[in-house]
């Protein structure tokens, strides 16, 4: 008879663990009893450390559970596990590793262990060859990192860790390099670690020999994550759409038609998407701000790119990163430019990465003798016609945006000669070339020939003109005198008056008819987008003949003057100088008179309004609003008081956008409904296109050959078969009968 066991505690584990917590005094001798057979098992396991021991392995886990019931008793159980990790880490079985580390991790959430002492040795472990481990280690390292930094930053402790990463940099194993590389990244992209010191650190990455780790270092500070793509990476799907992979399995195995190839191509798209969703790339222009010494960074950089002979993908890489430091920091790296030079051909590879990285090197303090011979090839290898206007128009758009950043690297022939473009036959390379024109109108007009200038604004006549090195550097708000037009009293008769004075200033009797050409032709332009442009050439030309009419002394502000009259050419000068003076008073407008007044005088006199009014007034809020707005104004009223068409200003950020290089305008693809549209206006008053029936009657009664072939296959089955059975004799026969019943029919 077999006698009952009254205590199952020592085999029932998780039984006695959940009374231990409730009660630790009541279970204190199950527990030791539990602790010698813990040290007798691991003295047996230090034996042959390489086998699994189920045993050990379960009374880990329970050790590690109950070891905050008694602390005293345990105190050497976390020195144990860390000396047969350190001593045993590379033949230890993959699940007794993965033992040893899930226990201190929860010897560490207990507070049991210190953080520094458990993050050295995991960091230690990722030389291990256990993938699993390494991304398992790799999470603990970041929370842990992360909820230590959740209330107060840990300066002290966060330093200990960045100096234990620098060694790590430096560890010859490539997959421990790579993993520490990968953690400084996570914590600066979780906002954990995202001081200087960080990304120095990750800095120097990019000079290892390891490919791996200096490729993720460039990527870091090319292209970083953004904070919400942690989150969505965690979160599963509740889509139903198929896997792409179990799509391409069923496309192997069984039969291929063209349904399952278009599903799998839906599925491929549908795959690609959602990534490009997760996957939301922000640049990291923050981290490149950090750098130390970015020249000696970048030069450094570029000399690594000469010496070493990596791919190419990794040396657009490395191009990027230097142009992005040239362009933000406004650095000197003269060898950069020829080296890119000897690349800028259409046909080479990834070509239009290149013009960016060239266009985001490009600053206004180069000397423009550095850039004028990168401009000159651009011009040369790209926008000339024995290209495609695509390449044309790539090749116009990347000297726009260069010279956006630095407006004195153009010549002014290279700028007429690029600006002729504006007529070519191609839609893209014309808009290419217009935009080019829109960035010197609002930076350096007198450049352009005067017909490209554009009819002047009140913004365009406050530009001046800059040297190299120049800062124009402002005593005053631009645009502060609005406030002193707008707090003036105004009457209503002057206002009545004022407009009747500026009708009757503005009527032009010999130019009526060229101003309602171009109404017409602004309307014309909205229709049609090719149509001539005689029109325009003809308000440029009554442009330069206005302007030249300023510029000269004699006044012609009454064109209804009979031409007998005699004048006064001197009277007429001190006339208008004495009308055109300023007045002492800077709050009264100037006078309206027939005179003209020049352009410097107008700016000079809107500077002392707007000194004024920075000097004597604290501006608010609404102050600021209405100088804004009135400043926008400016760029789309006429310098003669009428409207024109605002034009969009240059983006010139820190970064150039590789869209906007490529960006070519083209004429949309019609959809299926406006081309069935097309077809069947092209088919009105035309023939039914088909058979056409000769006959007189078209009433009378067909032949049995002509009603055959609207027959049903089947019903002349038999007769096609006996055709394809003849003899070649056979055919002759009936070939030769079938010429003699037509010449006796004739």
């Amino acid at each position: 008879m077999v006698k009952k066991r009254n205590n199952q505690l020592p085999d029932n584990l998780p039984q006695l663990q959940n009374l231990i917590k409730r009660d630790p005094a009541s279970y204190k001798d199950e527990f030791l009893q539990q602790q010698r057979h813990f040290q007798s098992l691991l003295e047996v396991f230090a034996l042959h450390p390489s086998e699994y021991s189920k045993g050990l392995d379960e009374l880990i886990m329970f050790m590690a559970q109950v070891a905050h019931c008694y602390p005293d008793m345990l105190t050497s159980f976390a020195e144990q596990l860390i000396n047969i990790l350190e001593t045993h880490n590379t033949i230890l079985d993959v699940e007794m590793r993965m033992t040893f580390c899930r226990a201190l991790i929860l010897l560490r959430n207990k507070g049991l262990l210190k953080p520094m002492d458990l993050l050295a040795l995991f960091f230690k472990l990722l030389r291990c060859k256990d993938k699993q481990l390494r991304k398992f280690l790799q999470e603990h390292i970041i929370t842990d990192i992360k909820n230590m930094n959740v209330k107060h930053k840990d300066a002290k402790l966060n330093t200990n860790l960045q100096n234990f990463m620098y060694t790590m940099l430096k560890d010859n194993n490539a997959k421990a390099a790579k993993m520490s590389v990968n953690i400084m990244i996570d914590l600066y992209r979780k906002n954990i670690w995202n001081d200087a010191k960080t990304v120095n650190l990750i800095s120097m990455a990019c000079f290892s020999k390891i490919v791996k780790v200096m490729v993720a270092a460039l990527k870091f500070f090319v292209t970083v994550q953004s904070s919400n793509d942690s989150d969505e990476e965690g979160s599963s799907s509740d889509d139903d759409t198929p896997n792409a992979r179990d799509v391409m399995l069923a496309n192997k195995f069984n039969k291929k038609t063209r349904k399952r190839e278009k599903t799998l191509k839906k599925v491929k798209k549908l795959v690609e998407h959602t990534k490009k969703k997760k996957k939301n790339y922000t640049n990291n222009f923050h981290a490149i701000h950090l750098i130390h010494d970015p020249q000696e960074f970048a030069e450094k950089l570029f000399n690594q790119l000469e010496k070493r002979h990596d791919r190419i993908e990794v040396k657009m890489l490395t191009l990027d990163l230097v142009s992005r430091l040239i362009g933000i920091h406004q650095l000197f790296v003269f060898n950069f430019y020829p080296y890119v030079q000897r690349y800028l051909q259409p046909r080479r590879f990834e070509v239009t990465k290149l013009l960016q990285f060239v266009a985001q090197a490009t600053h206004e303090l180069i000397p423009p003798d550095v850039m004028e011979p990168v401009l000159k090839t651009i011009a040369n290898n790209f926008v000339t016609e024995r290209n495609s206007s695509d390449v044309m128009a790539v090749g116009l758009n990347a000297v726009r945006e260069m010279c956006v950043r630095a407006p004195l690297i153009m010549t002014e022939d290279l700028l007429r000669d690029l600006a002729e473009y504006k007529r070519y036959r191609e839609r893209s390379v014309m808009m290419a070339a217009q935009a080019l024109i829109h960035v010197y109108r609002n930076s350096m007009p007198t450049m352009l020939h005067k017909k490209d200038r554009g009819r002047p604004t009140e913004a365009t006549i406050e530009i001046k003109a800059r040297q190299y090195g120049e800062i124009d550097a402002k005593e005053f708000v631009p645009g502060a005198e609005v406030i002193l037009e707008e707090d003036k009293p105004v009457d209503a008769s002057q206002d009545n008056d004022d407009d009747d004075s500026d009708s009757d200033e503005w009527v032009d009797v010999q130019h009526s008819s060229d101003e309602e050409c171009d109404d017409d032709e602004a309307q014309q332009s909205e229709d049609n987008e090719d149509s001539d442009e005689e029109c325009s050439d003809a308000e440029d030309e009554e442009e330069e003949d206005e302007e030249d009419e300023e510029g000269s002394n004699e006044d012609e502000s009454q064109p209804t003057a009979s031409k007998s009259e005699p004048v006064n050419k001197d009277q007429n000068k001190k006339e208008t100088t004495s009308s055109t003076a300023p007045s002492n008073n800077p709050n009264s407008k100037p006078a309206k008179t027939s005179g003209v007044v020049s352009k410097s005088e107008v700016v000079a006199q809107r500077q002392g309004l707007a000194t004024e009014v920075s000097v004597t007034r604290i501006l608010t809020d609404e102050d600021f609003k209405r100088i804004e707005a009135a400043q926008m104004s400016k760029q789309v009223t006429s310098a003669k008081g009428r409207k024109r068409v605002a034009e969009p200003e240059p983006n010139k950020g820190e970064f150039v956008n590789l869209a906007d290089i490529e960006n070519i305008h083209k004429k949309r693809r019609h959809d299926k409904e406006a081309r069935l549209e097309t077809v069947m206006k092209g088919r009105e008053g035309r023939e039914k296109f088909g058979y056409k029936d000769g006959r007189l009657n078209p009433f009378c009664s067909k032949t049995n050959r002509e009603r055959s072939k609207k027959k049903a296959f089947m019903m002349i089955k038999h007769k096609v078969k006996s055709k394809t059975k003849r003899s070649f004799k056979d055919k002759q026969i009936r070939l030769r009968n079938h010429l003699l019943k037509l010449d006796k029919m004739n």
